[in-house]
């Protein structure tokens, strides 16, 4: 593969679907199917630093997830909390920076305090970014947004007249990143699922078959190569 080290998309974001239909097809519990969505994880974050990608986004958990049966999502709660107990150590030595968007205080008390812990253990790291969406949704960070907004002119802070893309930009979760350049969907799902509504408005699109699990280092890499074959003209000719 013949990649352009020069043309390699900053931020990508991933849509990591298809767990459930991978543990199905071999009659295997959902929870194995997360599990190995996990597993994938760590592949393509592999993929994306020896790209020299800057930042990964990855929808892990969305507002909607919730309505889910209680046991698949106690599942994944376990998995995120053991992933963080056995990788946050290796996250600092690595040079990865952990973050996260959405609403996390809602998830249990026990990944909430891990979460913390590992954002505070891998802050100071530059060389990669880690950012996990959980229990995110697009329109509820808008509404998120629109709310503080409201909150500083109320305050004076802020005058209605003073807002722009930019500075409404400023108010969302990720307000010190840049838009993702990529946007990978997994399980060949034509939908953006309430993700990173706003950010996405420019964001170049690739779509796949590939259930998450599944998903390579070779599929990340022919991501990219379609990504560089894409012409961004931002609404111009």
């Amino acid at each position: 593969m013949k990649i352009d080290q020069d043309n390699i998309p900053a931020h990508v974001a991933i849509i990591m679907d298809g767990n459930g239909r991978w543990a199905k097809a071999r009659k295997l519990p959902v929870a194995l199917g997360h599990r190995q969505g996990a597993k994938a994880v760590e592949t393509v974050m592999r993929a994306a630093r020896d790209l020299n990608v800057k930042i990964l986004t990855l929808y892990a958990f969305s507002t909607e997830n919730w309505s889910r049966p209680r046991s698949e999502i106690d599942a994944l709660m376990r998995l995120l909390d053991d992933t963080l107990v056995r990788k946050t150590e290796q996250l600092k030595k690595e040079g990865v920076s952990l973050r996260t968007i959405g609403d996390i205080s809602a998830l249990p008390p026990n990944v909430r305090k891990k979460l913390k812990a590992a954002e505070d253990v891998t802050g100071a790291n530059t060389d990669f970014i880690l950012n996990l969406a959980l229990n995110y949704g697009g329109r509820r960070e808008i509404v998120d947004a629109v709310r503080g907004i409201a909150r500083d002119i109320a305050g004076k802070v802020l005058r209605a007249d003073d807002i722009t893309e930019e500075v409404f930009s400023r108010y969302l979760y990720t307000k010190d990143l840049p838009d993702p350049d990529l946007l990978i969907r997994t399980s060949g799902e034509m939908r953006i699922s309430n993700f990173l509504l706003w950010q996405l408005s420019y964001t170049e699109l690739y779509v796949t078959p590939t259930l998450w699990p599944d998903f390579s280092e070779d599929d990340f890499k022919l991501a990219v190569l379609e990504y560089q074959k894409r012409v961004r003209r931002y609404g111009s000719r």
